[in-house]
Protein backbone atom coordinates (compact mmCIF):
# COMPACT_ATOMS: atom_id res chain seq x y z
CA UNK A 1 0.00 0.00 0.00
CA UNK A 2 2.84 2.40 0.85
CA UNK A 3 4.88 1.65 -2.28
CA UNK A 4 3.32 4.46 -4.32
CA UNK A 5 2.47 8.09 -3.63
CA UNK A 6 -1.21 7.36 -4.26
CA UNK A 7 -1.09 4.51 -1.79
CA UNK A 8 0.67 6.71 0.75
CA UNK A 9 -1.96 9.43 0.28
CA UNK A 10 -4.78 6.92 0.77
CA UNK A 11 -3.15 5.68 3.97
CA UNK A 12 -2.66 9.24 5.20
CA UNK A 13 -6.35 10.08 4.63
CA UNK A 14 -7.32 7.31 7.03
CA UNK A 15 -5.52 9.21 9.80
CA UNK A 16 -6.42 12.79 8.80
CA UNK A 17 -9.42 13.16 11.14
CA UNK A 18 -7.47 12.06 14.21
CA UNK A 19 -4.52 14.26 13.30
CA UNK A 20 -6.80 17.30 12.95
CA UNK A 21 -8.31 16.52 16.35
CA UNK A 22 -4.86 16.31 17.95
CA UNK A 23 -3.81 19.60 16.39
CA UNK A 24 -7.08 21.35 17.26
CA UNK A 25 -6.84 20.36 20.91
CA UNK A 26 -3.22 21.40 21.10
CA UNK A 27 -3.69 24.81 19.45
CA UNK A 28 -7.40 25.68 19.78
CA UNK A 29 -7.20 26.96 16.20
CA UNK A 30 -8.92 25.31 13.23
CA UNK A 31 -6.61 27.05 10.75
CA UNK A 32 -3.43 26.10 12.61
CA UNK A 33 -4.71 22.55 12.98
CA UNK A 34 -5.23 22.28 9.24
CA UNK A 35 -1.78 23.78 8.58
CA UNK A 36 -0.15 21.22 10.86
CA UNK A 37 -1.93 18.32 9.16
CA UNK A 38 -0.96 19.57 5.70
CA UNK A 39 2.65 19.99 6.77
CA UNK A 40 2.61 16.43 8.14
CA UNK A 41 1.48 15.19 4.74
CA UNK A 42 4.26 17.13 2.98
CA UNK A 43 6.85 15.66 5.31
CA UNK A 44 5.45 12.16 4.80
CA UNK A 45 5.49 12.55 1.02
CA UNK A 46 9.21 13.40 1.19
CA UNK A 47 10.04 10.48 3.52
CA UNK A 48 10.88 6.90 2.62
CA UNK A 49 7.94 4.95 4.10
CA UNK A 50 10.14 1.88 4.44
CA UNK A 51 11.79 3.59 7.39
CA UNK A 52 8.48 4.13 9.24
CA UNK A 53 7.54 1.24 11.51
CA UNK A 54 4.38 2.77 12.96
CA UNK A 55 2.75 5.26 10.59
CA UNK A 56 -0.04 6.49 12.96
CA UNK A 57 2.51 7.08 15.71
CA UNK A 58 4.92 8.79 13.30
CA UNK A 59 2.23 11.13 12.01
CA UNK A 60 0.97 11.95 15.50
CA UNK A 61 4.52 12.80 16.58
CA UNK A 62 5.04 15.08 13.57
CA UNK A 63 1.76 16.94 14.15
CA UNK A 64 2.42 17.20 17.88
CA UNK A 65 5.90 18.67 17.32
CA UNK A 66 4.51 21.23 14.88
CA UNK A 67 1.82 22.23 17.38
CA UNK A 68 4.33 22.35 20.23
CA UNK A 69 6.35 24.81 18.13
CA UNK A 70 3.20 26.95 17.72
CA UNK A 71 2.58 26.93 21.48
CA UNK A 72 6.20 27.82 22.26
CA UNK A 73 6.09 30.69 19.75
CA UNK A 74 2.95 32.04 21.44
CA UNK A 75 4.68 31.94 24.81
CA UNK A 76 7.48 34.21 23.61
CA UNK A 77 5.02 36.57 21.86
CA UNK A 78 2.43 37.33 24.56
CA UNK A 79 1.27 40.37 22.59
CA UNK A 80 0.12 38.10 19.75
CA UNK A 81 -3.66 38.52 19.13
CA UNK A 82 -4.01 34.72 19.30
CA UNK A 83 -3.34 35.05 23.04
CA UNK A 84 -6.21 37.49 23.46
CA UNK A 85 -8.97 35.48 21.91
CA UNK A 86 -11.18 32.50 22.59
CA UNK A 87 -10.41 29.22 20.84
CA UNK A 88 -12.17 28.53 17.55
CA UNK A 89 -15.57 26.90 18.11
CA UNK A 90 -16.69 23.79 16.26
CA UNK A 91 -20.24 24.42 15.10
CA UNK A 92 -22.91 21.93 14.12
CA UNK A 93 -26.66 21.88 13.66
CA UNK A 94 -28.93 21.74 16.70
CA UNK A 95 -30.03 18.18 15.97
CA UNK A 96 -26.63 16.61 16.52
CA UNK A 97 -22.91 16.61 15.83
CA UNK A 98 -21.98 15.24 12.41
CA UNK A 99 -19.26 12.62 11.91
CA UNK A 100 -16.63 15.16 10.83
CA UNK A 101 -17.24 17.42 13.81
CA UNK A 102 -17.39 14.46 16.20
CA UNK A 103 -14.00 13.23 15.01
CA UNK A 104 -12.57 16.71 15.52
CA UNK A 105 -14.00 17.09 19.02
CA UNK A 106 -12.60 13.82 20.42
CA UNK A 107 -15.04 12.92 23.19
CA UNK A 108 -16.83 16.27 22.87
CA UNK A 109 -14.21 18.37 24.61
CA UNK A 110 -16.07 21.63 25.13
CA UNK A 111 -15.03 25.19 24.46
CA UNK A 112 -14.68 25.80 28.21
CA UNK A 113 -11.99 23.12 28.42
CA UNK A 114 -10.11 24.63 25.49
CA UNK A 115 -10.15 27.97 27.31
CA UNK A 116 -8.50 26.34 30.33
CA UNK A 117 -6.01 24.54 28.08
CA UNK A 118 -4.94 27.98 26.83
CA UNK A 119 -3.79 28.79 30.37
CA UNK A 120 -1.39 25.81 30.51
CA UNK A 121 2.24 25.98 29.54
CA UNK A 122 3.16 24.49 26.17
CA UNK A 123 4.65 21.41 27.84
CA UNK A 124 1.68 20.93 30.19
CA UNK A 125 -0.81 21.19 27.35
CA UNK A 126 1.17 18.78 25.18
CA UNK A 127 1.45 16.20 27.95
CA UNK A 128 -2.20 16.44 29.00
CA UNK A 129 -3.73 16.50 25.51
CA UNK A 130 -1.61 13.72 24.05
CA UNK A 131 -1.88 11.39 27.05
CA UNK A 132 -5.27 12.09 28.62
CA UNK A 133 -7.25 12.85 25.46
CA UNK A 134 -5.49 10.75 22.81
CA UNK A 135 -3.84 8.00 24.92
CA UNK A 136 -0.32 8.56 23.58
CA UNK A 137 2.21 6.79 25.86
CA UNK A 138 4.31 9.07 28.05
CA UNK A 139 7.48 7.57 26.60
CA UNK A 140 6.50 8.78 23.12
CA UNK A 141 5.50 12.21 24.43
CA UNK A 142 8.85 12.53 26.22
CA UNK A 143 10.77 11.81 23.01
CA UNK A 144 8.96 14.44 20.97
CA UNK A 145 9.13 17.07 23.74
CA UNK A 146 12.78 16.40 24.57
CA UNK A 147 12.07 15.72 28.25
CA UNK A 148 12.10 12.73 30.57
CA UNK A 149 9.13 10.41 30.92
CA UNK A 150 8.74 11.33 34.59
CA UNK A 151 8.76 15.03 33.72
CA UNK A 152 5.95 14.54 31.20
CA UNK A 153 3.92 12.57 33.76
CA UNK A 154 4.26 15.44 36.22
CA UNK A 155 3.31 18.00 33.57
CA UNK A 156 0.24 15.99 32.59
CA UNK A 157 -0.76 15.74 36.24
CA UNK A 158 -0.52 19.51 36.67
CA UNK A 159 -2.56 20.04 33.51
CA UNK A 160 -5.14 17.52 34.70
CA UNK A 161 -5.60 19.35 38.00
CA UNK A 162 -6.01 22.69 36.22
CA UNK A 163 -8.64 21.24 33.92
CA UNK A 164 -10.47 19.50 36.76
CA UNK A 165 -10.51 22.65 38.89
CA UNK A 166 -11.25 25.07 36.06
CA UNK A 167 -13.85 23.34 33.89
CA UNK A 168 -17.43 22.78 35.12
CA UNK A 169 -18.59 19.22 34.60
CA UNK A 170 -21.16 19.54 31.80
CA UNK A 171 -24.60 18.01 32.17
CA UNK A 172 -24.49 14.77 30.13
CA UNK A 173 -28.14 15.01 29.01
CA UNK A 174 -28.38 17.02 25.74
CA UNK A 175 -32.14 17.51 26.18
CA UNK A 176 -31.57 19.08 29.58
CA UNK A 177 -28.76 21.25 28.22
CA UNK A 178 -31.05 22.49 25.46
CA UNK A 179 -33.87 23.20 27.94
CA UNK A 180 -31.57 25.26 30.17
CA UNK A 181 -30.25 27.19 27.17
CA UNK A 182 -33.79 27.86 25.96
CA UNK A 183 -34.77 29.12 29.42
CA UNK A 184 -31.72 31.38 29.59
CA UNK A 185 -32.31 33.00 26.21
CA UNK A 186 -36.05 33.35 26.80
CA UNK A 187 -35.41 35.12 30.10
CA UNK A 188 -32.80 37.37 28.49
CA UNK A 189 -35.12 38.25 25.62
CA UNK A 190 -37.94 39.14 28.02
CA UNK A 191 -35.63 41.02 30.39
CA UNK A 192 -36.78 38.80 33.26
CA UNK A 193 -34.02 39.37 35.80
CA UNK A 194 -35.37 36.89 38.36
CA UNK A 195 -35.72 34.16 35.73
CA UNK A 196 -32.13 34.80 34.63
CA UNK A 197 -30.87 34.47 38.19
CA UNK A 198 -32.76 31.19 38.52
CA UNK A 199 -31.03 29.66 35.49
CA UNK A 200 -27.53 31.04 36.16
CA UNK A 201 -25.01 29.39 38.46
CA UNK A 202 -24.09 31.88 41.22
CA UNK A 203 -20.45 31.71 40.07
CA UNK A 204 -21.19 31.81 36.33
CA UNK A 205 -18.43 33.24 34.16
CA UNK A 206 -18.77 34.99 30.80
CA UNK A 207 -15.74 35.24 28.49
CA UNK A 208 -16.22 37.64 25.59
CA UNK A 209 -13.92 37.85 22.56
CA UNK A 210 -14.69 41.26 21.06
CA UNK A 211 -12.03 41.55 18.38
CA UNK A 212 -8.30 41.58 17.61
CA UNK A 213 -7.72 45.00 19.18
CA UNK A 214 -9.72 44.19 22.31
CA UNK A 215 -8.70 42.52 25.56
CA UNK A 216 -10.59 39.31 26.23
CA UNK A 217 -13.30 40.39 28.67
CA UNK A 218 -14.33 38.26 31.65
CA UNK A 219 -17.46 38.81 33.73
CA UNK A 220 -18.30 36.79 36.85
CA UNK A 221 -21.31 36.32 39.07
CA UNK A 222 -24.99 35.72 38.35
CA UNK A 223 -26.17 39.30 38.99
CA UNK A 224 -23.57 40.90 36.72
CA UNK A 225 -24.14 38.32 33.97
CA UNK A 226 -27.94 38.66 34.20
CA UNK A 227 -27.73 42.41 33.66
CA UNK A 228 -25.41 42.01 30.69
CA UNK A 229 -27.45 39.17 29.16
CA UNK A 230 -30.63 41.26 29.15
CA UNK A 231 -28.77 44.16 27.56
CA UNK A 232 -27.18 41.95 24.91
CA UNK A 233 -30.53 40.34 24.09
CA UNK A 234 -32.06 43.74 23.31
CA UNK A 235 -29.38 44.24 20.66
CA UNK A 236 -29.75 40.77 19.09
CA UNK A 237 -33.37 39.68 18.93
CA UNK A 238 -32.68 36.99 16.32
CA UNK A 239 -30.82 34.05 17.86
CA UNK A 240 -30.72 30.57 16.32
CA UNK A 241 -29.87 27.30 18.07
CA UNK A 242 -26.61 25.52 17.27
CA UNK A 243 -24.25 23.14 18.97
CA UNK A 244 -20.93 24.69 19.98
CA UNK A 245 -18.32 21.97 20.52
CA UNK A 246 -21.19 19.59 21.13
CA UNK A 247 -22.81 21.80 23.78
CA UNK A 248 -25.78 24.16 23.68
CA UNK A 249 -25.26 27.42 21.83
CA UNK A 250 -26.68 30.15 19.65
CA UNK A 251 -25.81 32.23 16.62
CA UNK A 252 -26.98 35.82 17.04
CA UNK A 253 -28.07 37.62 13.87
CA UNK A 254 -28.07 41.35 13.17
CA UNK A 255 -28.95 42.91 9.85
CA UNK A 256 -29.31 39.46 8.28
CA UNK A 257 -25.71 38.50 9.05
CA UNK A 258 -24.09 36.51 11.86
CA UNK A 259 -23.11 38.86 14.67
CA UNK A 260 -21.99 36.55 17.49
CA UNK A 261 -21.53 32.91 18.44
CA UNK A 262 -22.45 31.95 22.00
CA UNK A 263 -21.52 28.66 23.63
CA UNK A 264 -23.02 27.62 26.97
CA UNK A 265 -21.67 25.19 29.52
CA UNK A 266 -24.61 23.75 31.46
CA UNK A 267 -23.81 22.05 34.77
CA UNK A 268 -26.24 20.90 37.47
CA UNK A 269 -29.16 22.38 35.58
CA UNK A 270 -27.72 25.91 35.36
CA UNK A 271 -25.54 27.92 33.02
CA UNK A 272 -22.04 27.72 34.51
CA UNK A 273 -20.12 29.39 31.68
CA UNK A 274 -20.90 31.42 28.59
CA UNK A 275 -18.31 31.98 25.86
CA UNK A 276 -19.06 34.69 23.32
CA UNK A 277 -17.27 35.47 20.06
CA UNK A 278 -18.38 38.77 18.53
CA UNK A 279 -17.60 40.41 15.20
CA UNK A 280 -16.97 39.64 11.54
CA UNK A 281 -13.19 39.28 11.98
CA UNK A 282 -13.70 35.83 13.47
CA UNK A 283 -17.06 34.90 11.99
CA UNK A 284 -15.79 35.38 8.45
CA UNK A 285 -13.38 32.49 8.98
CA UNK A 286 -16.33 30.39 10.17
CA UNK A 287 -18.67 31.57 7.40
CA UNK A 288 -19.06 28.22 5.68
CA UNK A 289 -19.81 26.48 8.96
CA UNK A 290 -22.33 29.15 9.92
CA UNK A 291 -24.16 28.78 6.62
CA UNK A 292 -24.27 25.01 6.95
CA UNK A 293 -25.55 25.28 10.50
CA UNK A 294 -28.31 27.68 9.45
CA UNK A 295 -29.34 25.31 6.67
CA UNK A 296 -29.39 22.28 8.97
CA UNK A 297 -31.48 24.24 11.46
CA UNK A 298 -34.06 24.93 8.77
CA UNK A 299 -33.56 28.68 8.92
CA UNK A 300 -33.23 31.16 6.09
CA UNK A 301 -29.78 31.38 4.47
CA UNK A 302 -27.43 33.79 6.19
CA UNK A 303 -25.36 36.36 4.37
CA UNK A 304 -21.63 36.14 4.87
CA UNK A 305 -20.33 38.17 7.81
CA UNK A 306 -19.51 41.72 6.84
CA UNK A 307 -21.63 41.63 3.66
CA UNK A 308 -24.66 43.25 5.24
CA UNK A 309 -24.62 46.96 5.92
CA UNK A 310 -26.57 46.25 9.10
CA UNK A 311 -23.85 44.02 10.53
CA UNK A 312 -22.00 46.90 12.15
CA UNK A 313 -18.57 46.50 13.60
CA UNK A 314 -19.54 43.67 15.93
CA UNK A 315 -18.69 45.58 19.09
CA UNK A 316 -22.06 46.79 20.32
CA UNK A 317 -22.87 45.17 23.65
CA UNK A 318 -20.49 43.37 26.02
CA UNK A 319 -18.16 46.34 25.80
Amino acid sequence: MLNSLDGLAAEFEQHRARLRAVAYHMTGSLAEAEDAVQEAWLRLSRTDPAGIDNLPGWLTAVVARLCLDVLRARAVRPEDPARRRLPDPVLSGPDGVGPEQQALLADSVGLAMLVVLDTLSAAERTAFVLHDVFAVPFEDIARLAGRSTNAMKQLASRGRRRVRDGVPRPDPDPTRRRAVADAFFAAAREGDFDALLAVLDPDVVVRADLGPAQTLRTLRGAHAVAREAARFARLTQDVRPVLVNGGAGRIAIRGGAPFAVLGLTVADGRVAALDVIVGPHRLRALGISLTEVARSAGTAPLSAPGESSGGGNGRAGLR
